[in-house]
């Protein structure tokens, strides 16, 4: 068993009533409305080697368990395993009984869109402006979807949510993305800034 290629574009700063309503003029269906999701995140130093990490996922409509690997910051360069899941707290106590123990449980809110075989994820973060996802099996169809919801290819950026906050606040360098990855032990809504990004 390989694991999957996962093909997709983030697009940043973006106004998500705006976007709804070119969704719905270009056919798209809501599939799954806005929704907080919760995550905890493992990484260990073979996996922080691999630039990869193990999530446990309540997407409020079902859970996974993934082992999530970037081999570049590119269109294709997430690569995956996924499984679903029955219980969060269950997975979430057997990896740390395992001694798997996560370093950092996340926060997020995320609406499910979907054209033909493309997805369009709008998503918030705590700290970020809103942005959006695009998930397709070819490049080209994510492209060509991009191009009619308007978004400029040259802007699209790759790779996990912490380029994210590296683009948003670029003072923290590459060694930012580590901080966020690896130090940033809460990540939600009720939390405020962490002291990497507070004074910006």
């Amino acid at each position: 068993m390989t694991m999957k290629s996962e093909i997709e574009a983030k697009f940043l700063n973006v106004n998500h009533d705006e976007l709804r309503a070119k969704l719905t003029a270009v056919g798209a269906i809501l599939e799954q409305p806005m929704r907080t999701m919760r995550r905890v995140v493992i990484h260990t130093p073979t996996m922080t080697d691999k630039n990869a990490f193990v999530r446990v996922r309540d997407e409020g409509n079902r859970i996974t368990i993934t082992y999530k690997q970037f081999d570049e910051d590119s269109i294709d360069g997430a690569k995956e395993y996924e499984v679903e899941v029955s219980d969060f707290e269950t997975v979430v106590g057997l990896l740390t009984a395992a001694g798997l123990e996560h370093d950092t449980f996340q926060e997020s809110r995320r609406e499910n869109w979907r054209l033909g075989e493309v997805e369009v994820m709008l998503d918030e973060w705590p700290w970020l402006e809103p942005y959006v996802e695009i998930e397709g099996p070819t490049e080209e169809s994510v492209r060509a979807l991009a191009d009619k919801l308007g978004f400029v290819w040259t802007n699209a950026i790759f790779g996990g949510v912490a380029n994210a906050y590296q683009m948003q606040y670029p003072h923290i360098g590459e060694e930012g993305i580590t901080e966020i990855n690896q130090n940033w032990s809460v990540i939600k809504f009720s939390e405020p800034k962490p002291a990497l990004i507070a004074t910006r």
